[in-house]
């Protein structure tokens, strides 16, 4: 009886913003033979770097990541793109004989690799272009009812706000006449994406709070600490560019939506604050939505529901324990 091949281990480490995925993955590094793949939406741009929360060029130094700094941010970058991306650094990883940690908290992205993509048709700028004025012009709710009279199925998984993914679903359908739930339930065809669990034995860690009151906390403290670092003076930058609008998925992430608003006059500065952090506990709650009920999942909780942060060296034990 011939003796099966042990699939090569891939390790995510995913969770809401400000939990400390990125400190845990470089831990780990320094524990196994491993390099880095961010799974981040944001952190593919460059010149978003504050914002962001972007490694620094000293932890960089240290442990590299692949997938940072690789678009302009007047460029889009899909699920698709980062997907195939991925898959090529996981086999050339594996294949030198080091582990891939992908940490990040997109997890659509995640999502992709486990799951699957159908081969969709590349971006178009001009049509996406043209979605974009829809949206200034109208609000995204009204292009999520677009979305619904073409391709019902999608719409009722996406909130009317949702605007990247409505965005890319109208924009398939616009170039194939099609619409992407139908193009995605068809059988697998040359170009599609395939599940990574085929050829990978994936160990997924989220990093999760017990108290939500202590996630917030870390949140507001850290938009601060990112207003001390020149977060005004980045997007200040990016603004003044000229090439660049609100309705960008660059400039739509949290935090830069509005401090793009203050810089245009919009609000003040303490809203720009406001708005700032409350958009960023609503993206983690997003994520936490997202992980309710995520199949295979080993849960590392980094603190003891009573407001205290567990210690970086008994989450670094905890997740080794999950690897052995």
């Amino acid at each position: 009886m011939a003796v099966q091949k042990k699939k090569p281990q891939v390790v995510f480490i995913m969770g809401p913003t400000a939990t400390g995925k990125t400190d845990l993955a470089v831990a780990l590094g320094e524990q196994l033979p491993s390099e880095i793949i961010s799974v981040d939406s944001s952190l593919v741009y460059r010149g978003m770097d504050v914002g962001t929360a972007k490694p620094d060029e000293s932890l960089l130094a240290r442990a590299p990541h692949h997938l940072i700094d690789i678009r302009d941010p007047a460029q889009s970058y899909s699920a698709a793109e980062f997907a195939k991306d991925a898959v090529a650094l996981i086999e050339d990883i594996c294949r030198r004989g080091r582990t891939p940690v992908l940490v990040g908290g997109t997890m659509l992205y995640f999502k992709v690799l486990l799951e699957g993509l159908a081969d969709l048709p590349p971006s178009s700028q001009p049509v996406r272009d043209d979605i974009c004025r829809e949206a200034e012009a109208q609000g995204w709710p009204a292009l999520h009812k677009q979305l619904a009279d073409v391709d019902p199925e999608t719409a009722a998984s996406l909130h009317p706000n949702h605007s990247q993914r409505i965005q890319r679903a109208l924009e398939i359908y616009r170039l194939t006449g099609v619409p992407a739930s139908k193009l995605k339930a068809r059988q697998p065809q040359q170009g599609d994406i395939l599940p990574i669990t085929e050829d990978y034995s994936v160990t997924q860690i989220a990093l999760l709070p017990k108290n939500r009151a202590l996630l917030h906390s870390r949140i507001a403290q850290r938009f601060y600490n990112m207003l001390e670092l020149g977060f005004e003076e980045e997007v200040r930058s990016l603004y003044e560019r000229g090439d660049l609008n609100p309705a960008m998925p660059a400039i739509r992430a949290v935090g830069y939506r509005q401090m793009w608003q203050y810089l245009e006059g919009e609000i003040s500065w303490d809203e720009m604050i406001e708005k700032a952090v409350a958009a960023t506990r609503q993206l983690a709650k997003r994520q936490l939505t997202w992980l309710r009920g995520w199949p295979d999942l080993h849960p590392e909780f980094i603190d003891d529901g009573a407001g205290n942060l567990v210690t970086a060296e008994y989450l670094l034990a905890s997740a080794l324990k999950v690897l052995r």
